[in-house]
C-alpha cells in the first residue's frame, strides 16, 4: 500500500439492511466494516444475508490497487447497485464474495 494508505476490516454486530424501491435486498447482523483512508466505512454483507436472486451480474468490472477486481450485480433501474470482490488481495481476504452496497441502512432500537 502506500504510504498513508490503510484498509482496516473488523467483524461489526450492527443491524444493517438493504432496501430498493420498497424491496428488501440484505438483511445483516454480522457484516465486516471495511473502513479506508479516504472513503466512508463500507458494509460488507456474508452472501446467506442477500437477496441475490433478485440481483443480476453485470458486465462491468473495476480494479482497485488494494482490494483487487470488484464485480457488480444490478436491479432494473439500479445499475451497479452492489459490488463483490470475488478474489481480492491477500491483505483483505475476508471480503472474499461479500456484497457491499452503495446505500446500507444501519437500523437502530
Amino acid at each position: 500500500m502506500s504510504p498513508g494508505h490503510r484498509i482496516t476490516i473488523e467483524q461489526g454486530t450492527q443491524h444493517v439492511r438493504v432496501v430498493h424501491d420498497g424491496t428488501v435486498l440484505a438483511e445483516s447482523r454480522r457484516p465486516l466494516l471495511l473502513r479506508e483512508t479516504g472513503l466512508p466505512v463500507r458494509y460488507y454483507l456474508p452472501p446467506d444475508d442477500v437477496r441475490t436472486e433478485l440481483l443480476t451480474p453485470s458486465d462491468s468490472r473495476t480494479h482497485c490497487p488494494y482490494k483487487g477486481d470488484a464485480s457488480y450485480w444490478s436491479r432494473p433501474g439500479a445499475a451497479d447497485l452492489v459490488w463483490a470482490y470475488l478474489d481480492p488481495k491477500p491483505d483483505v481476504a475476508a471480503i472474499k464474495g461479500h456484497f457491499c452496497f452503495y446505500d446500507t441502512e444501519v437500523v437502530t432500537g
